[in-house]
């Protein structure tokens, strides 16, 4: 089971998870792999809460740096 997940945010600001219990390539594979179908969608991985539970994204999104973290 891995520690990565992969997040979409739509046009609208609403997130949604894609995919979830997997590696970090894995996850950035089919991060990457949604983006280039071309929507106007905004996915990103992030590595899912341990015992801190904070969560810390890695960035494979189309969209800026502040709408990632908006």
């Amino acid at each position: 089971m891995g520690g990565y997940r992969v997040m979409r945010q739509d046009d609208n600001g609403n997130r949604f998870l894609v995919a979830k219990d997997l590696d970090r390539a894995e996850a950035q594979r089919l991060a990457a792999e949604f983006e280039a179908r071309g929507h106007k969608q905004l996915y990103w991985v992030e590595e899912t809460a341990g015992a801190g539970g904070d969560e810390k994204r890695t960035g494979t999104g189309t969209g800026t740096d502040a709408a990632r973290n908006a």
